[in-house]
C-alpha cells in the first residue's frame, strides 16, 4: 500500500492510474524512477537492483531506476520483451522554491510505436497494424512510424491473414469485444506479434475518414484508389488515434497512403516465402538466404527495398522490362555503376531520417547526416546523365531541389553538436545575432576572469593564488594556508579545503552572475533555434521521402547489376506466354554455398505442351532443389533481375505456389498431414493457368494408398482444370503412369549411376520414370546401422521376388545379427555419429544439409 500522504506519491499515482498495464518511467533529476509493481517487474527483465523508499508513514515502497543518459537501452530491452512504457518527464525546472515541480506524460512506447535503434532492424520494416471485420471480410492497416510508410487493404479474411502472416506486424491493434479464442486464432497467423485491444468506438468509419483526411491534408482519399475500402480506411483510422495518444505529438512524414496489394504486384503467400527460403529466418542463418546472396546494396533503405521487391514479384511487363533495362545498362557500364554505388555508400537512412524529423526526435547529428546525404544527391545526378535506360533517366529528373536544406543546416547546425539538447554547442556562430551578442558577453567575462587571477596574483603578492571554478560553488580564488596572512579584507570566504582556503570577491559573484545568466539565456536559444529549424526541415519532409525512394531504387538496381555480373547471371526474355524455358539453370543460392563448380545445372521446359513433370528420383537426389531453384529464378525474372542460367524465357505467372516439406501446425492443432492437406488446397482453389505450382510430395502422412490417390487426384484436377505450369516431385513411381493418357504430363526423373554396387546421384534432371526409389543407399548415407541395411535388404528382395507378404515377413533371430557378440576393442562414438543419429533428416531443406555436411566436414579436417 502506497502512502498517499506525501505529494511526490499523490502525483506519481495520478499519473499511474491513467496507466494500470504500463510500466510508467517517472522522471526524478537525473534519474527515470519506477515505483511497487512496475520497480518489481522492471528490475527482473532489466537486471537493475530493486529497493525501497519510505515515503510518509506507509510501509516501504518497491523502487528501481534508470539513468535519463542511457535510459534507451532499458527501454529497448522492456519493449523487447513485450512491455508498454509510459515516459513521464518533468515539464519545469526544479527550485528550492518549489518542492514538488510538473510532470506530464509525453511518450507511450509500445512494439509497434517504438522508434528505438536498438530494438529497428535496419533492413526490415518495423509495422504497427490495424485490424477489423464484418461478416464477410477483413479491414488491414499498416504503419512503419520509422520510415512513414502508411498502407491499407480490404479483402476475404483469409487473404487478409495470409498477408498478416507475410508481414509479421510487431504490434497488431484489435477492437476490444473480440473474444480470447478469436486472438488465440490470430496468434497463429502472427505469432510473433503482440496484440493490443483498442476501443470499440475508435473502429468507426465516420471518425476515421475525418482522421485520415486531416492526417494527408486533402479533401478526398480518390487519389489514394482506397476510397472504397471502408474496413480498410477504419483500421487506418483506428491505427492513427493510437499513435496520437502514444506518440503526443505531429507526425508529418505520414503524408500518404497507398493500398497494400497492387494489382500489378505479385502476392507471395507464407509458405512460399518461407519454402523458397526468400529472408533469412529463425530457422536458418543469413547466409542460406536469396536476399542475402542479392543483397550489396550501400544503404539501409536500398536494403529494405530489395526484401520488398523479393516479397512482390511483378506483374506488368512494361515495369519489368524497365527494371531489366536499368540493370542491363549498368552491367555494361561496369564504372558508372561502381561509381554510384561508391557514393550510395556515404548515404544515411534518408526514410528513417524523415521519420525522426516527422515525429520530433531527429537530433543535430541526424540533420547533420541529411545534409551530408543531400550533396552527394547532384553527383548521383550528374553520374545517372550518362545512362540511357528510361528508368534511370526519369530517377535523374525526379530528384528534389534540396540546396535550401543543405545550405540552411550547413550554416546553423555545428559541426561535432553535443548529444544533449539542452547544453548550448549547436548553433554556429553567425547564425543568430543575438545569440551572438550573448556568447560575446559570456567571453569578454570569461576573459575578465583570466585575467583576474594576474591581477591578484601581483595586487596581493601571492604567487601561488589560482582562479577556478566549480558547479557547486561557482568561480572563486584558492589561497593555501601558508599564504592566509596576506588575503585582503575584501575577500569573502566561500569553502575551506585541507590546506588552503576558497574566496570570492563582490566583483567576481557580479561576473559570475552575468555569465552563468547569460549561459543558460543562450542554452535556451540555442534549442529554441534548433527547433524552429527542425521545424523548417519537417515542412521539406516530402522531399525527403522522394530523394529516399530514388536513392533506394538506384541503390538496388546497382546491387542487381553487381551480382548479374559478379555470377554469371543471364538477361531473361519476360513476355505473356505459357513458357517457362530455363537453359543450365542453377540454384542461387546453392551455387554459392557449394565449392566452386560443384553445382550441377539443370533445364527447364514448362509449355503448352509439357504443361505438368511428374519428376522422381531417390530421396537426396536433388529434386526439392530443383523445384526451388525454378521457382527462384522465375521470381528474380519477375523482380527484372538477370537470372542463374545461361538462357532463360519466362512468360508472366500471377502466382508462385508452393507445397514443400510439411511439419504439425500445434498453434491450431493440426497434424502434418492436415497442414498438407491445407496446403494443397489452397493452390487449388487459388491456382490459374497463369500461376507456377511447385509440389513436393503429397500425401506422405497416410496410408501408401490414400496418399497415391490424393496425388494422382490432384494431378488429374491441376491438368483438367486448371491447366497450371506444375512442377510435381513424387515418391509415388506409380504417378508415371499418368503420362501415358494425360498429354500435357510428362515424366522426369533425377539421373543416378550405379558402379560397383555404389549409387552416385548425378543431381541431373533427364526424361522418363524412375522405377527405384534407392532408399536403401540413401538410409546408407544417413548413418543406419549395418545390421539394420543388411536386414532391410533381405526384405525388400522377398518383397520384390513375391516370396512372402508384408504380414508375413520372417523375423531375424538374434544371433544372425550377432548384436550379443562384444568386440575385442570397444569402440567409441565419436561427435559427429551422435549429431548425425539425432537428425531429423526429413525436416530439414537441402540447404541446411549442405550446412550441416560442410560443418562436419570443417570438425573432421581440424
Amino acid at each position: 500500500m502506497l502512502d498517499l500522504n506525501t505529494p511526490l506519491m499523490k502525483q506519481y499515482l495520478q499519473i499511474k492510474k491513467d496507466y494500470p498495464h504500463e510500466i510508467l518511467f517517472f522522471r526524478m533529476g537525473d534519474f527515470y524512477e519506477m515505483f511497487g509493481e512496475d520497480a518489481k517487474v522492471a528490475s527482473q527483465i532489466l537486471g537493475i537492483a530493486l529497493t525501497s523508499r519510505s515515503h510518509g508513514k506507509a510501509e516501504r515502497v518497491p523502487l528501481a531506476g534508470v539513468p535519463y543518459h542511457s535510459a534507451e537501452r532499458y527501454l529497448a530491452k522492456l519493449i523487447q520483451a513485450g512491455k508498454k512504457v509510459v515516459i513521464c518527464e518533468q515539464t519545469e525546472e526544479a527550485s528550492p522554491a518549489k518542492k514538488l515541480v510538473k510532470r506530464e506524460v509525453v511518450e507511450i512506447i509500445t512494439p509497434g510505436t517504438v522508434t528505438l535503434d536498438q530494438v529497428i532492424e535496419n533492413q526490415k520494416n518495423h509495422y504497427l497494424a490495424g485490424l477489423i471485420e464484418d461478416e464477410k471480410e477483413m479491414g488491414l492497416a499498416l504503419v512503419d512510424l520509422t520510415t512513414g510508410e502508411f498502407k491499407i487493404d480490404q479483402s476475404k479474411k483469409d487473404k487478409i491473414l495470409e498477408e498478416l502472416e507475410v508481414l509479421n506486424p510487431a504490434e497488431i491493434l484489435i477492437p476490444d469485444g473480440w473474444s480470447e479464442e478469436k486472438v488465440k486464432y490470430l496468434k497463429a497467423f502472427a505469432d510473433d506479434s503482440h496484440f493490443t485491444k483498442f476501443e470499440s468506438w475508435k473502429h468507426d468509419y465516420d471518425s476515421a475518414h475525418k482522421n485520415l483526411i486531416e492526417q494527408l491534408q486533402v479533401a478526398s482519399l480518390d487519389g489514394f484508389g482506397c476510397q472504397n475500402l471502408k474496413l480498410g480506411i477504419v483500421a487506418a483510422g483506428a491505427v492513427l488515434s493510437y499513435l496520437k495518444e502514444t506518440k503526443k505529438t505531429l507526425l508529418s512524414h505520414l503524408n500518404k497512403i497507398s493500398v497494400l496489394q497492387d494489382k500489378e504486384e505479385m502476392f507471395l503467400d507464407a509458405n512460399t516465402i518461407r519454402n523458397l527460403e526468400l529472408f533469412p529466418s529463425s530457422a536458418n542463418t543469413p547466409s542460406i538466404s536469396l536476399f542475402f546472396i542479392l543483397n550489396q546494396t550501400r544503404t539501409a533503405m536500398g536494403g529494405r527495398l530489395l526484401k520488398s521487391w523479393l516479397g512482390k514479384p511483378l506483374l506488368s511487363l512494361p515495369k519489368i522490362l524497365a527494371r531489366q533495362n536499368a540493370i542491363a545498362e549498368l552491367v555494361i557500364n561496369s564504372e558508372a555503376k561502381s561509381d554510384l554505388q561508391e557514393k550510395l555508400s556515404f548515404v544515411s537512412d534518408l526514410e528513417r531520417l524523415s521519420g525522426k524529423i516527422g515525429y520530433g526526435k531527429a537530433t543535430p547529428k541526424d540533420l547533420l547526416g541529411l545534409k551530408e546525404s543531400l550533396k552527394i544527391v547532384p553527383l548521383i545526378q550528374k553520374q545517372l546523365t550518362a545512362l540511357k535506360s528510361p528508368l534511370l533517366k526519369s530517377i535523374k529528373d525526379n530528384f528534389s531541389k534540396t540546396d535550401d536544406l543543405v545550405n540552411l543546416i550547413a550554416n546553423s547546425i555545428s559541426d561535432e553538436p553535443p548529444l544533449v539538447l539542452n547544453e548550448g554547442g549547436i548553433i554556429k556562430k553567425g547564425f543568430d545575432a543575438e545569440l551572438d551578442e550573448l556568447r560575446e558577453m559570456v567571453s569578454k567575462n570569461k576573459e575578465w576572469i583570466l585575467n583576474l587571477q594576474k591581477a591578484e596574483r601581483e595586487k596581493t603578492g601571492i604567487s601561488s593564488l589560482k582562479v577556478g571554478y566549480n558547479q557547486v560553488f561557482g568561480y572563486y580564488i584558492e589561497v593555501t594556508t601558508l599564504h592566509l596572512s596576506k588575503v585582503p579584507q575584501s575577500y569573502i570566504r566561500k569553502q575551506t579545503l585541507t590546506n588552503a582556503e576558497r574566496f570570492i570577491t563582490p566583483e567576481l559573484k557580479e561576473r559570475e552572475d552575468l555569465i552563468l545568466n547569460a549561459q543558460e539565456k543562450i542554452n535556451l536559444k540555442e534549442y529554441e533555434l534548433f527547433l524552429q529549424i527542425r521545424s523548417r526541415v519537417a515542412e521539406r519532409t516530402k522531399d525527403i521521402q522522394k530523394t529516399a525512394e530514388l536513392l533506394s531504387t538506384i541503390d538496388v538496381l546497382t546491387a542487381l547489376a553487381s551480382v548479374a555480373t559478379d555470377f554469371s547471371y543471364a538477361r531473361p526474355e519476360i513476355d505473356q506466354s505459357s513458357e517457362v524455358l530455363i537453359e543450365e539453370g542453377r540454384h542461387p543460392v546453392l551455387e554459392k554455398v557449394l565449392d566452386s563448380g560443384s553445382f550441377i545445372p539443370n533445364e527447364t521446359r514448362l509449355s503448352d505442351s509439357e504443361l505438368i513433370h511428374i519428376i522422381t528420383g531417390p530421396n537426396m537426389a536433388g529434386k526439392s532443389t530443383y523445384l526451388r531453384q525454378v521457382g527462384l529464378i522465375v521470381l528474380l525474372a519477375q523482380i527484372g533481375s538477370f537470372v542463374p542460367a545461361e538462357k532463360a524465357k519466362i512468360g508472366i505467372v500471377d502466382r508462385i505456389f508452393t507445397r514443400v516439406g510439411a511439419m504439425d501446425n500445434i498453434t491450431l492443432g493440426q497434424s502434418t498431414f492436415l497442414v498438407e492437406m491445407n496446403e494443397t488446397a489452397n493452390i487449388l482453389n487459388n491456382a490459374t493457368s497463369k500461376s507456377l505450382i511447385l509440389l513436393d510430395e503429397i500425401g506422405r502422412g497416410t496410408s501408401t494408398f490414400d496418399g497415391l490417390s490424393i496425388a494422382w487426384a490432384v494431378t488429374e484436377h491441376i491438368h483438367n482444370q486448371i491447366k497450371a505450369k506444375t512442377l510435381f516431385a513424387t515418391h509415388y513411381h506409380e504417378l508415371t503412369e499418368l503420362a501415358t493418357f494425360l498429354p500435357q504430363v510428362k515424366n522426369y526423373n533425377v539421373a543416378v549411376k550405379e558402379s560397383k554396387g555404389e549409387v552416385i546421384f548425378l543431381r541431373k534432371i533427364v526424361p522418363g520414370g524412375c522405377d527405384d526409389s534407392y532408399g536403401i543407399e540413401v538410409a546408407k548415407l544417413a548413418g543406419i546401422p549395418k545390421e539394420v541395411l543388411g536386414r532391410a535388404k533381405d526384405i525388400l528382395r522377398q518383397l520384390e521376388e513375391g516370396e512372402v507378404t508384408v504380414k508375413k515377413i520372417p523375423m531375424t533371430k538374434v544371433e544372425r545379427l550377432n548384436l550379443s557378440q562384444k568386440t575385442l576393442f570397444e569402440e567409441h562414438e565419436s561427435q559427429i555419429e551422435k549429431e548425425l543419429k539425432k537428425l531429423e533428416v526429413e525436416k530439414m531443406t537441402a540447404i541446411e544439409a549442405l550446412n550441416k555436411l560442410a560443418e562436419w566436414k570443417r570438425k573432421l579436417a581440424d
